[in-house]
């Protein structure tokens, strides 16, 4: 039987509607909590607080914010602001209610290349976090100019060094790409800090505009999620199951519960074939 104990979420961008209409449908279709995403939160004339409010009526936990974007390696004349930028999203958070912000890996063409920048930049970030009690969550986006794969992800976090940084794990980035999570065995289960995940069928095409235009839920796409899942539960991760899907086409919500639901049937499936 499926871990009825697992929370399931699904990001606001992957939702039609105004924010307000989006945390509605998505209590109704039967999920625990969401990921705001912040375009939803600035284009809604309700304020943060409010949101928070809505979420906390109709049963939702707001699990994290996102995204933001270009941190490690910026152009030091734009360090500062974008520094400043991110103090001023933590209020934002605190009055959302969020203590989790989902960082994605640089897509500028001129930011630095050099590790050691890009560490004492997110090192920067996870400093700031600390007295607000947030968590830093930092992703590498399969098409980030420097760090692309979770494992460079996690090699920056590890050497950060910070309670307040983790590593977002997204099926799709990691995937797409044809990665794998075999060298997961060196990430501390502490140190996962949230799993997006996102099925997709088989295409030769740019990866950012697959990710942008045909992810779809759990089971209608090619990529092996049934392995991807299994070695994180094995791993002992007992986190939420978030879906983050982009799409040219409005997916029903009903379909995305199911499919997380579906998905842990076959995990488990899978892992009695592991474990006879």
């Amino acid at each position: 039987m499926p871990d009825t104990t697992r929370l399931r979420s699904i990001a606001t961008v992957s939702v039609p509607g105004t924010l307000p209409e989006k945390l509605t449908a998505i209590a109704a279709a039967g999920f625990d909590g969401v990921e705001i995403f912040e375009d939803d939160l600035l284009k809604s004339p309700v304020k943060p607080t409010a949101i928070r409010n809505l979420a906390d009526s109709l049963g939702l936990r707001i699990f994290l914010l996102q995204p933001f974007r270009d941190v490690e390696g910026v152009p030091p004349p734009r360090r500062v602001e974008k520094l400043a930028r991110a103090r001023r999203q933590f209020d934002l958070m605190s009055e959302l209610g969020c203590d989790h912000l989902l960082v994605c890996s640089n897509t500028d063409p001129d930011s630095s290349p050099e590790r050691d920048v890009q560490i004492a930049d997110l090192a920067a970030l996870a400093d700031m976090a600390q007295p607000y009690d947030i968590r830093i969550g930092f992703e590498a986006l399969a098409w980030g100019k420097h760090i692309n794969r979770y494992r460079q992800a996690w090699d920056r976090v590890r050497e950060v060094n910070s309670p307040a940084l983790g590593i977002v794990l997204d099926s799709f980035h990691i995937l797409a790409v044809g990665d794998n999570l075999d060298r997961l065995d060196e990430v501390p289960l502490e140190k996962i800090s949230f799993l997006q995940l996102a099925d997709a069928p088989f295409k030769d095409m740019n990866v950012q505009q697959w990710s942008r235009s045909y992810r779809c839920y759990p089971g209608q796409g090619d990529l092996p999620l049934v392995d991807f899942v299994s070695t994180l539960n094995r791993k002992g991760f007992t986190g939420p199951w978030s879906l983050e899907i982009f799409n040219d086409k409005t997916l029903p919500l009903a379909d995305g519960l199911r499919s997380l639901t579906e998905l842990e049937k076959r995990m488990q499936a899978y892992e009695k074939t592991l474990n006879p």
